[in-house]
């Protein structure tokens, strides 16, 4: 499989990650659109949200992206949060993942690799 998100997954490709479960890990975007910028991806290969099954959906939506939101405001200070997840064509790598992008009055934007520290 060619999948850059399964590699990742394995373990094939460095990655920077704030949280894994059996289900999900979670990085940090190599290109962010704001600082702490990350990705939560499925363990499982899924290719969008018209293939992932509703149980894990369920899951990264009620229990992962707050977990994740307020790791990243108790981190980062972040103002809000945007949450993407695009199918098809908008979609750059086809692997169901979900964008939680921060939102701050401020627009600052580092690297994973100058916020890591943090975390």
């Amino acid at each position: 499989m060619h999948c850059l998100f399964c590699k990742i997954i394995k373990g094939e490709i460095p990655s920077l990650s704030i949280y894994e479960d059996d289900i999900v890990k979670v990085v940090f975007d190599i290109n962010p659109k704001s600082t702490g910028h990350c990705l939560v991806i499925t363990k499982k290969h899924y290719q969008d949200a018209f293939d992932i099954d509703r149980e894990t959906i369920t899951y990264i939506y009620s229990n992962i992206v707050p977990k994740i939101y307020s790791l990243l405001k108790e981190k980062l200070n972040i103002e809000g949060l945007s949450i993407a997840q695009n199918n098809g064509l908008s979609q750059d790598i086809k692997h169901y993942h979900v964008h939680l992008i921060p939102n701050y009055s401020k627009k600052d934007i580092k690297k994973p690799d100058e916020i890591i520290s943090n975390f």
